[in-house]
C-alpha cells in the first residue's frame, strides 16, 4: 500500500477532485504515487548530471545545467512573490526556457497554463479571464505579430495579472522580467539535490495541478483542464513504457510543447523522466526536421497526420539519413491506412497511432500489434484502469462492434473543468464517465476506432475547430446577417472550414476580405475559412435549426463538380 496523502488541503479547491474512493484505490494499486512531475526530472538529473538532456538550436543543457536552471528560475519566481496556488500562463515556441520555465513552475507549486502559440486576443482574454494568472509568459513576436504588445493590453485588461515573463525582448517596462535571464543556470558543480526543505516545502502536493492543458474548443471556447500530479504522473510514466523511450531515446518537438500530445504522451516530459534527450525545433518544412533527425540521430517524433503526409512527400528525394527513427506517433486525427502503411517503407520507422484527450485518456497501438491493427485503429487504452463505454444517442450501451459516443472514466482523466461547472455538468455523468464527443466503434480485443464527432466541429489536420465559436465571430461582420460553418474535405488537412454566409445585400464579400476580419477580431488563424460559400438563405431543419447535413452535403456536392 502506497503512503497516505498529506494531510493538507488542496492549493486550489477549484479544482475538481476524482471521487475519493477512486481516488483511493488508485493509490492502493501504486498507480498514484507521493511524486510530483518536476522532482520525477530532477531525479534523473541528479542521476545522470553530464547527460545531455534538451538541445534548442546551438544551445545543449545537461541534466546538471537542467536542474540548476530549474533550481535558480524557481527561486527567481519566488521573488517575483509567485507562490504556490498561483497560476502562471506560458504562450511560448518550443524553446530551452519552456522547459526550464514549466519544471520551475511545477517546482514552485505554480502550475502553467500551456498556450498555444497560434492564440491570438480572443482566445487569450478568455484564457487569462477563466484560469487569472498572476504572470504571463511570452515571445516577443514577430514583424507580423506583435505578442509583447499583446501581452501588455491583456495585463492592463487584467488587475491580477502582475508580471509579464517576456523572451527576446529589447526593452522592458516595469513589471516585465526577461525570461532567458530568470532561466539561467545558477553556478557549476554537480546538480543540486531535488526533494524540497525550508521554504520550498510548502509547494505543491500530489493531488495538486501540476499543469492546465487546454481542451481543444470543439463547442466554444478553450476550457481550462487541471492534471494533478498524481494522474498526470502516472499517465507519463505508462506512455514512457509504451512508446519504448529509454534513456538512449532522442525524441525531436516540432509540433507545439503546448499540446499534450507533446509536452506528455510521453513527449518532452516522459523523455526527460526517461534520461533521454530532447530536441527543440519550430521547423518550417519537413527538410529542416530531417536535417536535425540526421544531426541529432533522433529516434522518436510526434506528428499529427497532416504532417506524416508532408514527411511522406518530402522523404524520397530528401537525401537525409532517417536511419535512427524508431517510432513515430501519429495522433490528433485519423490517418489513412494507405498513408499510414507508408511510414514503415518510406521513413523506416514504427508507426504508433495515437487517440487522446487534453481531459486524459490516451490510446495507443503498442510496437508489436500487426500491421492490420497499427493502420487501421487508434489502438487501445493506455492503462488496465481506464474504463470505457460505448454509448448510442440514448444513453444506453451499444452492442460489441457498433458505433456510438465513448465515454470513459479512469486514474488519469479529470472529472471536471476549472471554474465551468456548466462545462463541467454537460461533459461529465454523475459517475465521473468523461462524454469525450467522439463516435466510436470498439474491435474484439478492446481496440478503438475513430469514427467521427458527435459534435459539431472540424478537425483541420488534428487542431478542433468549433463551428459555434467561427459563427459567431464571423456574424461581427457588418455585412454578414447569418452564416454556418461545416468541414469539408481537404487534400492536406482532413478537414478545413466551409463558412456559408448570408449577406445584407450591400455587395459582395470576398474570402480574402473575411479572413482579413477575423484576424482583427483576434481568432487565431487556423480557425479561419478555407472557403467561403455566398447564398440568400440557409437551409433549415423541420424543427427551424440550420440543416448543417445539407450544407455538408452541398460543399461535398461542389467539391466533386470541381466548382471553384
Amino acid at each position: 500500500m502506497t503512503a497516505p496523502v498529506r494531510e493538507r488541503a488542496a492549493l486550489d479547491p477549484e479544482v475538481v477532485a476524482i471521487a475519493a474512493d477512486r481516488a483511493a484505490a488508485y493509490r492502493d494499486a501504486g498507480l498514484w504515487r507521493q511524486e510530483l512531475v518536476s522532482d520525477l526530472v530532477l531525479d534523473r538529473c541528479r542521476a545522470q548530471p553530464d547527460r545531455c538532456a534538451v538541445v534548442d538550436g546551438d544551445r545543449r543543457m545537461t541534466y546538471a545545467e537542467l536542474a540548476r536552471a530549474v533550481h535558480e528560475a524557481a527561486g527567481r519566481l519566488r521573488t517575483l512573490g509567485i507562490a504556490p496556488g498561483d497560476r502562471v500562463c506560458v504562450q511560448l515556441p518550443n524553446c530551452l526556457e519552456y522547459v526550464v520555465l514549466v519544471l520551475a513552475l511545477q517546482h514552485v507549486g505554480a502550475p502553467p497554463v500551456l498556450i498555444l502559440p497560434a492564440f491570438r486576443e480572443h482566445e487569450l482574454n478568455h484564457i487569462v479571464s477563466v484560469t487569472r494568472p498572476v504572470a504571463l509568459a511570452v515571445d516577443s513576436g514577430t514583424r507580423r505579430f506583435d505578442q509583447h504588445g499583446l501581452a501588455r493590453t491583456l495585463r492592463d485588461r487584467h488587475p491580477g495579472l502582475r508580471h509579464l515573463l517576456v523572451r527576446g525582448a529589447d526593452r522592458l517596462a516595469e513589471g516585465e522580467t526577461d525570461l532567458a535571464q530568470l532561466c539561467r543556470p545558477g553556478p557549476g558543480g554537480t546538480a543540486p539535490g531535488t526533494r524540497r526543505t525550508g521554504a520550498a516545502a510548502a509547494g505543491a502536493a500530489p493531488h495538486d495541478a501540476a499543469v492546465f492543458l487546454l481542451s481543444g474548443g470543439t463547442t466554444g471556447l478553450p476550457k481550462a483542464i487541471p492534471r494533478t500530479h498524481e494522474g498526470y504522473g502516472y499517465m507519463i510514466r505508462t506512455a514512457v513504457g509504451i512508446a519504448g523511450i529509454t534513456s538512449k531515446s532522442v525524441t525531436l518537438a516540432v509540433m507545439p510543447a503546448a499540446h499534450g500530445f507533446v509536452m506528455n504522451c510521453p513527449g518532452v516530459l516522459g523523455t526527460l523522466i526517461a534520461g533521454g534527450r530532447v530536441v527543440l525545433a519550430n521547423p518550417n518544412s519537413p527538410a529542416g526536421a530531417f536535417e536535425l533527425i540526421e544531426r541529432e540521430r533522433v529516434t522518436h517524433c510526434t506528428l499529427v497526420p497532416t504532417l506524416m503526409l508532408q514527411w511522406l512527400a518530402a522523404a524520397p528525394g530528401s537525401g537525409a539519413d532517417l536511419s535512427s527513427l524508431e517510432v513515430i506517433q501519429v495522433g490528433g486525427a485519423r490517418p489513412g491506412a494507405e498513408a499510414a502503411a507508408r511510414v514503415r517503407t518510406e521513413l523506416g520507422a514504427t508507426l504508433q497511432q495515437c487517440y487522446g484527450m487534453s481531459e486524459g485518456l490516451l490510446c495507443f497501438t503498442r510496437l508489436d500489434d500487426l500491421d492490420e491493427t497499427v493502420h487501421t485503429t487508434q489502438g487501445s487504452a493506455a492503462s488496465a484502469a481506464d474504463e470505457f463505454r460505448v454509448v448510442g444517442a440514448d444513453g444506453r450501451p451499444v452492442a460489441q462492434g457498433e458505433m456510438g459516443e465513448l465515454l470513459t472514466r479512469g486514474p488519469y482523466t479529470v472529472a471536471g473543468y476549472y471554474r465551468n461547472p456548466e462545462a463541467t455538468a454537460a461533459a461529465f455523468t454523475p459517475d465521473g464517465f468523461y462524454r469525450t464527443g467522439d463516435l466510436v466503434r470498439l474491435d474484439p480485443v478492446g481496440n478503438v476506432v475513430l469514427e467521427g464527432r458527435v459534435r459539431d466541429s472540424i478537425n483541420r489536420g488534428g487542431e478542433k475547430i468549433s463551428a459555434e465559436e467561427l459563427e459567431s465571430i464571423a456574424q461581427r461582420h457588418p455585412r454578414i446577417v447569418q452564416a454556418a460553418g461545416v468541414a469539408m474535405a481537404h487534400e492536406l488537412y482532413g478537414e478545413a472550414v466551409c463558412l456559408y454566409a448570408v449577406l445584407d445585400g450591400g455587395g459582395p464579400l470576398g474570402l480574402r476580405e473575411l479572413r482579413r476580419f477575423l484576424e482583427q477580431q483576434g481568432l487565431a488563424a487556423f480557425k479561419f475559412p478555407e472557403r467561403l460559400e455566398i447564398v440568400d438563405a440557409l437551409p433549415l431543419t423541420g424543427i427551424g435549426k440550420i440543416d448543417k447535413k445539407a450544407l455538408r452535403e452541398d460543399i461535398a456536392g461542389r467539391l466533386a463538380a470541381g466548382t471553384p
